[in-house]
Formats: C-alpha cells, structure tokens, sequence
C-alpha cells in the first residue's frame, strides 16, 4: 500500500465516507454490459446454484439449479446461461472496421465493439474461470452428451478469465476492485472484498456514514453476500429445506418456485448494487488511454472470435513456449498500463512522486535553443532546470518523460538541492530549432517521470517446435481427451 492510498484511507474514516484515489475512470464501460451475479453450492467447488443476468438494471433474467447435485441440471443450466453469454457475444461485435495491412502484407479487420462481463467480486471471477474449464472439454456426442453450446460457453469464459488477468483490460471486470481502484474506504482490504460493505462507504444512504452503512452491509438479512458463496446461517434454515421440498415436489410444483424466490432474494439485492456502481463509474471521466487499451481488448475479441472454429478448446496447462510468452506479455502489460494510469491521473502520479520515482515543479532555467556540436552533427539537447520539493531517487543518467507529453524525454544531468537539470533528448520535432510548444518555458509546471509505456520491448521466444530439453523438448500434437474433462462438474 502506497503512501497516499494509506493517507486517503486516514481520511476516509475521519470523514466517514470514502475518499477517491482518482481522477478519472480508468477502465472502458460500454452502454450496455453484461452484469451476471452468480451463486454455487456451499462446499463444492463448482456446482453453480443461481445466476442473475442481464444488460439492462430493469430487465434481469433469474436462472436457478433446483439441484446442483444433479448433473443434467447442472448442464441444463449451463445451456440456458450460453444462449444468454452467446446472444451477448454475437450482439456486441458491433460494425467491422478494416485496418492497414500488417508487416507480412496482411489484411486486417477489427470490430468496432466487444462483449463485457461484470461480476460482483474476485470469488465470480473465479467461478467463471471453474465453470469454463469444467464445460468447455464436454462431449456433444455419446451418453453423455451436453448441449452443443455448453463447451462454446466454456471456451468463451475461459477467454474472459484469461483477459482477467492481462492489466489494463475491461472485458471481464471484478466490482469491487474495479471501486477500489477508484476509491479509498475506512476498513480493511478483506472488508472490501464484500461489495455491498464497500458500497456503504463510497455511497452511503441518506443519513448514514460509511462504517454505519458498512455495519449495515454486514448483516446477511439485511445485505445477502455478493456471491458466489451464500451464508451458512442462510443454507441451513432457507436454503437446505427448499432444496429438500423440491426433491420431494419434482420439477414444476410449487416447491420449485418457492426455491426460485428464495433464491431470487439473494441475488437482486447485489443486483441493484452493480448497477448503482455502474453508475457512479459511468459519472467519473474517462482517461485518455482507456480508448486505447479498449482497442487491444476489441483487437484480442476480433481475433479469437475469427479463429474459434479452428483451435481446439484452450489446454489445462500451457506448454513451456505459451507460458513465457503470455508471462512476458502479462509484464509488459502491466508495464504499460502502470504509466498510462499515472500520465492520465495526477493522483495516480503523486504516489509516484512520493516514492521518488517522478518529481512536479516549476521551471526555474530554460536554454531551448541549445546543441550539443560534440558529434558529427549538431543536435538539438535544450536544458531545464526544475524546482522541486519532491523527493528525486532518481539517478544522474536516468532517462525520464514529460507527463503530460510522454513523449518529451530527457536525461538527468544533476541532482541539486530542491532543483533537477535535465537535458532534453526527444519529441521537440525534426530539426535544429524545438516546435514550437514544445519545450516547458521559465515558469511552466512540469512533471517528470521515469516511467515509459514501454520500458522493454517485445522478447523472442522459440517456435513450440524448437522448445529447449530444460522445458521437456518439443510437445506433442495437443488432442483434448476424456481426462480433460474430468473436473469438479464430472
């Protein structure tokens, strides 16, 4: 935890009610998402019990496992949730927009739209991973045969937990890390992990503080927890005796209903806090690089939609190749999305400023037209001289960017008492004399940072053909089998 995040958590419980850690929305929130809150079965790991879904906060669709022990309806679910995620899928591709060609001459195409997946809390995120891999091998052919769109669903929610984890995506989002991104509570990061807790302190009722609405929120009568998980005292006195009635009732009796109600019950009250943070994300301004990762997310929908009838179902393991190139693109990633937070927030980059890794103050010297004659030709090398009060732990020779140009760099020259000496190396332009506007002048607040979209380039990885001995040799022709499938649903 950062500095200025434990000082904006202080002032939280001072003020009672949360404190927000940014400026602007960094993450991409289409008009019309796709909210699924689910629910499991206490003690299994994944025997799916409800979901609510939908795309509209009026409009949500109750979708209950009146036996989760039983395994046809377990997949008479799973069929009904993958004509609803499917239908999602295909609607939000949106109109095809053609791109320049690639290196090899390629064309290329992109849609002009993606699908987006919000689930309460890390535990949803978690579910969805389970279920596509326990759906996504199934047989659609033999005894035991599934729907045919059961493994389509299991690929596809597999995709959206392996986009989860790349930083800087929004096609499948966690509520609660999505706010506390945005905002800073009074309570603990485990307290935050409930929704409705967190919810209580960024947007308490009229007439309750945050730890009041966050004690409210504690009360599972009052506020159900947020899925995936249900309360115990909740299984054993509600949900257990319905359960048990419609065993005894069968299909279609009143007992059923009675157990869709119950569980309806514990879903729309989550239900209705998505929607309300839906809202208060959609009131903060989008940042100036979410279009931009929004592009990536729409490039990676484009491509796996394209070729999803050409691969086999995404393997249990990675082969050693796929590993550590997805690791490095995953670093990569995060490299990038970290300094793209911070250039579009001034919050963000105050955290950065107090760890020393970028300093903000006022330009005390400026030589815009100098150059450096040492080589063969002149090159244009102007010098600043920053004010500071921030504390640089940058070294002379660090290469660092302007925030609010990135691409205005320089070079640390010295490092004086309260002042920085840079000399500016790129994005004045072309020729001897700066654009103009582009140099900082006596006077300017500027900010400076070490941080760069893309502090290391792409690395080299082999062909899975050519994996090294230490990682097991080339692996074979990967053919999904039986055994593949035998998981929590089998």
């Amino acid at each position: 935890m950062s500095a200025l995040s434990s000082l904006a958590q202080l002032q939280a419980v001072a003020a009672g009610v949360a404190q927000p850690l940014a400026t602007v929305r960094h993450c991409h929130l289409p008009d019309a998402p796709l909210v699924l809150v689910p629910l499991k079965l206490a003690g299994e790991a994944a025997a799916p019990l409800a979901v609510l879904v939908g795309s509209a906060p009026d409009d949500p669709t109750l979708l209950v496992v009146p036996q989760p022990r039983n395994r046809d309806l377990r997949f008479a679910f799973a069929a009904d949730l993958a004509k609803l995620v499917l239908n999602h899928i295909e609607t939000s591709r949106g109109a095809v927009e053609e791109l320049p060609p690639g290196k090899e001459g390629d064309e290329r195409i992109r849609y002009g739209d993606a699908p987006q997946v919000l689930v309460p809390n890390r535990g949803g995120v978690a579910f969805l991973r389970l279920m596509g891999r326990s759906t996504r091998f199934r047989s659609t052919e033999g005894p035991y045969a599934v729907d045919p769109a059961v493994p389509v669903l299991g690929r596809w929610l597999t995709w959206f937990a392996d986009r989860y984890d790349h930083p800087g995506s929004s096609l499948l989002l966690a509520m609660t890390e999505t706010l506390r991104l945005h905002w800073a509570t009074g309570q603990s990061s485990l307290e935050d992990g409930n929704l409705a807790a967190l919810m209580g302190w960024i947007d308490p009722p009229d007439g309750m503080d945050g730890p009041a609405a966050a004690a409210r929120a504690e009360d599972p009568v009052v506020c159900p927890p947020a899925g995936p998980t249900t309360d115990p005292t909740f299984d054993n006195e509600v949900l257990a005796p319905a359960i048990a009635a419609f065993d005894r009732a069968g299909r279609g009796s009143r007992a059923e209903e009675r157990l869709r109600d119950v569980l309806a019950g514990q879903l729309t009250p989550t239900w209705d806090l998505m929607w309300r943070a839906v809202g208060l994300l959609r009131a903060l301004p989008e940042g100036a690089s979410v279009p931009r990762r929004w592009e990536r997310d729409r490039d990676a929908f484009t491509y796996y939609h394209q070729t999803f009838g050409e691969a086999y179902p995404q393997a249990r393991r990675d082969p050693p190749v796929r590993a550590a190139r997805r690791l490095h693109d995953l670093e990569r990633a995060q490299d990038a999305y970290d300094a793209q937070r911070a250039f579009d927030d001034p919050l963000v980059m105050a955290e950065h400023r107090l760890d020393g890794q970028a300093f903000g103050g006022t330009v005390a010297e400026c030589d815009p037209a100098r150059l450096d004659e040492t080589g063969k030709r002149p090159k244009l090398r102007p010098l600043l001289r920053v004010g500071t009060r921030d504390p640089v732990r940058l070294d002379a020779g660090t290469t660092v960017c302007n925030a609010a140009r990135p691409a205005l760099k320089g070079r640390i020259v010295e490092i004086g008492d309260g002042s920085v000496l840079l000399e500016l190396t790129g994005g004045m332009g072309r020729k001897l004399t700066p654009e103009p506007g582009a140099v900082p002048q006596v006077g300017d607040r500027v900010c400076f940072t070490s941080l760069t979209e893309g502090s290391f380039g792409a690395a080299k990885f082999p062909d899975r053909e050519d994996t090294p001995w230490t990682h097991g040799g080339p692996p074979g022709e990967y053919v999904p089998t039986d055994e593949d499938a035998e998981e929590e649903w089998s």
